[in-house]
């Protein structure tokens, strides 16, 4: 059985645009597999690294430059690597070429794993993280062609997979460490590789034979080519959407590469509570994870949501400014559900597309330059806090960056397709 074309929405929300709500396996079951095995992979790697390092040294030696440029490469290749997807999708087909993204990760977590030098760990990362961007762009359009009456649904599940990948790695990267060997610890998230490829090549395979057969199967002739991209450009629906997506990435980057150093600073916390205020604003994106997109498709207008995660982020850093040793655990988990927006803006690139085509074009547009400037949060924090000397101005500096999401969020919120402005 070939999926349906189209948009469509979950529950109720799938009579609005004339879709009929299917059962949930019957003919899917390998693309619901696919879809979230490969949203298992593509954090792991980001996270496996950091709780390890000082084990990684003892084999290869590492700077403090070197490790700032381990961390630079997820949102770098991510960036760059996913605007070349809809080349690859147009070129090869959705399926192969999510299938060439998860064996690239896999070669490239057990390289790093194998690694005997700085070089071949940094060129393995390369790799891995490369994988993960074109995965990343590819998803959401996955879940339109075989799901476009389950998206809310979908886009929970594999957002949730998300979450659990980001931090399954700092919870067990020490333990497996300290009882198998580091190169374990790192390599050994090769086998969620394994788990996607499988179902995934299933998927390939059957939906070549139902091309061949003459059916009315999914093709590469559905993605975008170069004008599409172009016209996504001249979007404000686009350039709002990834405006949402990168301030959202720039405060997680920003705090989870500096939120121990503030809470050291700004309250009376010890390094181990900092680290586990980490570990608290991290796991604040699972329910969100789960319920947002839900929540999405079966509103008229998601602007509440967006004022809420907006409300979220200032009440979070306002408690960090003015009373942070008062309730910090709050503050903290009030800037992680902040975070909630990140999955707003997953299920938000299939509600606002008609076609598939325009979901791939508008994937690749948003999370390639919305990762791009989220990767300056870190940065941008370091030297306004270097130049200020204290973190007010860093706190400050996060609290305007949310603001900004109410502007992005009027826009993203009205029920206005992509390819509609095409032809306005």
């Amino acid at each position: 059985m070939t999926p349906p074309r189209g948009g469509g929405r979950d529950g109720g929300a799938a009579a609005d645009l004339g879709g009929t709500v299917r059962p949930l396996w019957r003919g899917r079951v390998l693309a619901l597999l696919a879809i979230v095995f490969v949203a298992l992979n593509l954090r792991t790697a980001v996270a496996a690294l950091s709780p390890i390092f000082e084990e990684i040294s003892a084999d290869i030696p590492l700077t403090s430059v070197g490790i700032g440029l381990l961390g630079m490469l997820p949102p770098i290749c991510f960036a760059v690597v996913g605007l070349f997807a809809p080349a690859l999708h147009r070129r090869f087909g959705l399926e192969r070429v999510v299938i060439g993204a998860l064996t690239a990760i896999l070669l490239g977590q057990l390289a790093r794993g194998a690694s005997g030098s700085y070089l071949v760990l940094a060129l393995a990362s390369t790799l891995t993280f490369a994988g993960m961007g074109v995965a990343n762009v590819l998803l959401p359009p996955l879940v339109k062609r075989y799901f476009p009456d389950r998206i809310g649904l979908l886009t929970s599940l594999y957002a949730t997979a998300l979450a659990i990948g980001a931090s399954a790695p700092a919870l067990v990267a020490v333990q497996v460490s300290d009882s198998a060997g580091w190169r374990i610890a790192v390599g050994m998230w090769s086998v969620l590789a394994v788990l996607a490829l499988l179902p995934l090549v299933l998927l390939s395979v059957r939906e070549g034979r139902a091309r061949r057969a003459g059916s009315d199967g999914p093709a590469a002739a559905d993605a975008p080519d170069a004008a599409t991209f172009g016209r996504v450009w001249r979007s404000p629906i686009a350039w709002s959407l990834m405006l949402v997506f990168a301030v959202t990435a720039l405060n997680s980057y920003a705090l989870f590469a500096w939120l121990p150093e503030i809470l050291l600073d700004v309250s009376s916390v010890s390094q181990e509570q900092s680290g586990a205020l980490l570990s608290l604003f991290a796991v604040m994106g699972l329910p969100a994870a789960l319920l947002v997109p839900i929540l999405a498709v079966r509103m008229r207008n998601v602007f509440p949501l967006v004022g809420a995660g907006v409300v979220f982020y200032i009440v979070g850093y306002g408690g960090l400014l003015l009373v942070p040793d008062t309730g910090t655990w709050v503050w903290v988990a009030f800037a992680g559900i902040g975070g909630m927006l990140f999955p707003l803006c997953l299920v938000l690139i299939n509600l606002r597309t008609r076609t598939h085509e325009g979901s791939v074009a508008l994937s690749s547009f948003v999370q390639s330059f919305g990762y791009a400037l989220g990767a300056l949060g870190p940065l941008l924090l370091g030297v306004l806090h270097e130049a200020s000397g204290g973190w007010t101005i860093p706190l400050l500096f996060l609290l305007g960056t949310a603001l900004t999401l109410t502007i992005c969020g009027i826009v993203v919120s009205k029920r206005r397709m992509l390819e509609d402005e095409w032809h306005n």
